[in-house]
C-alpha cells in the first residue's frame, strides 16, 4: 500500500515538475532550466546508489540488522524520508506559475511572479498569455483526440519519447545493477561500488546536457544518443551472448569479457545520460501548445511509467527464461528505433516561445 501511494506521488510530481518549470523558464533558458528535472532524478539516483552501499559495507549485508535490530536494506529505503521531506517543503516556498495565474485572472500577481524570474516588459508577457488564452478553451483529455478521432500526431511523438526513454533500458541497468554484476562474477560490494560509478557518470554527463541543450539543440542530442546507446548496447548484448556457462548455468565472463562490459554499461549510461534522459524531460515540457500541454504531458509521462513498469518487470522474465544476452538485445532494438522516430517524428524546440508551438 505505501508502495502504492508512493508512486502515485511520484507520478503526479513528474507531470507537474515540467510542466512547471517549462511556465516559469525564459525561452532561451528553458531548455536547461528544463534538464534540471533529469539532474534532480540522477541526483537522487546516486545519492540512494552511495546511501545503500555505505549501510551495506557498515553491516556487511543488505540483510544483516543494522540500528535496534532491523534489517540494513528496511533502512535504505527509511531513507527516503529525508528528500521527500525536503521536497514537501520546498514546494511551500516556489512561486505559482505566472501562466496559471493569468489563467485565473490574477494579472498583478502574475506580473509580479514574471518581474521576478524574467527581465523585460512583463505586462507584455502578460498580455501575450491573456491572448493566448482568449483563443484557447479549458483543457480536456478530449483535446488531445482529432478530427478522425484519434489521438492528435504530436500525443503520439511525445508517447514515443516517453516510451523508447525507458524501453531502451535504462532503469534495468538502475534498478538491477546489483542483480546485473553479480549475475556475470562481481561480489555484493563490489556491484553496489559499481552502481555508485555508473550513478556518478550518470549525473556528470546530465550536467553536460544542461550545459549542451540550449546550444546544439533537442533533436542532435537524441539522435547522437540514439546511435551511442545502439552500439554499446549492442556491444552487450554480444558478450552477455556468448559468454560461457557454468554447470548450474551462471554467466562466466573472462577478465577481458567483463572489463568490455563494464565499460560498454557506462558508455551506455554516458550516452543515455546526456541524451535520452534529460532531453525527453525537455521537450515534453515544452512542444505542446498551451491548450493540450497539461492532458498531453500527463498522457505522456503516464506513458513512461507504464514503459517503466514494464521494462522493470519482464526484464527478471527474460534474464531467467532467454538470458541476459536476449535482454540486452531487446533493449539495443529498440534503441535503433528511437532513432528513426527523432529522425522522422521529432521537431525542434530549442529558443521557441511556449505560445508558439
Amino acid at each position: 500500500v505505501y508502495r502504492l501511494v508512493g508512486g502515485i506521488a511520484v507520478g503526479a510530481a513528474s507531470v507537474i515538475s515540467p510542466a512547471y518549470i517549462a511556465e516559469v523558464s525564459p525561452a532561451h533558458l528553458r531548455g536547461r532550466l528544463g534538464s534540471l528535472q533529469q539532474l534532480a532524478i540522477v541526483i537522487g539516483i546516486f545519492i540512494a546508489f552511495v546511501s545503500n552501499y555505505l549501510i551495506s559495507m557498515a553491516t556487511g549485508s543488505a540483510e544483516a540488522p543494522l540500528w535496534f535490530s532491523i534489517p540494513a536494506w528496511r533502512w535504505m529505503f527509511w531513507m527516503e524520508l529525508i528528500p521527500a521531506t525536503v521536497y514537501w517543503v520546498g514546494a511551500w516556498l516556489i512561486p505559482e506559475s505566472p501562466r496559471f495565474l493569468v489563467s485565473i485572472g490574477r494579472l498583478t500577481k502574475a506580473a509580479a511572479v514574471f518581474a521576478k524570474i524574467e527581465s523585460g516588459d512583463v505586462q507584455a508577457k502578460v498580455l501575450e498569455i491573456q491572448q493566448t488564452l482568449l483563443k484557447e478553451r479549458k483543457p480536456k483529455l478530449s483535446d488531445l483526440i482529432g478530427k478522425n478521432g484519434m489521438l492528435l500526431p504530436i500525443v503520439w511523438v511525445g508517447m514515443g519519447l516517453s516510451l523508447f526513454q525507458q524501453f531502451v533500458g535504462i532503469n534495468v541497468v538502475f534498478y538491477y545493477g546489483n542483480v546485473l554484476w553479480q549475475e556475470v562474477g562481481f561480489s555484493e560490494g563490489d556491484s553496489l561500488l559499481i552502481n555508485v560509478i555508473t550513478g556518478a557518470i550518470n549525473l556528470i554527463t546530465t550536467l553536460l546536457a544542461i550545459a549542451y541543450i540550449d546550444k546544439f539543440g533537442r533533436k542532435p542530442l537524441l539522435l547522437i544518443g540514439s546511435i551511442g546507446m545502439t552500439l554499446t548496447l549492442g556491444i552487450m548484448a554480444f558478450i552477455f551472448t556468448f559468454a560461457h556457462l557454468d554447470s548450474a548455468g551462471e554467466l562466466i565472463l573472462t577478465h577481458s569479457q567483463g572489463i568490455v562490459a563494464l565499460l560498454g554499461a557506462n558508455l551506455y549510461v554516458f550516452c543515455f545520460g546526456f541524451s535520452w534522459g534529460p532531453v525527453v524531460w525537455v521537450m515534453l515540457g515544452e512542444m505542446f501548445n498551451n491548450q493540450i500541454r497539461g492532458s498531453a504531458l500527463s498522457v505522456g509521462a503516464s506513458t513512461q511509467w507504464l514503459a517503466n513498469f514494464f521494462i522493470t518487470i519482464t526484464f527478471p522474465i527474460l534474464l531467467t527464461r532467454f538470458g541476459l544476452g536476449t535482454a540486452y538485445g531487446l533493449y539495443t532494438i529498440a534503441a535503433a528505433i528511437s532513432f528513426f522516430l527523432v529522425v522522422f517524428a521529432v521537431r525542434e524546440t530549442k529558443g521557441k516561445e511556449l505560445e508558439a508551438m
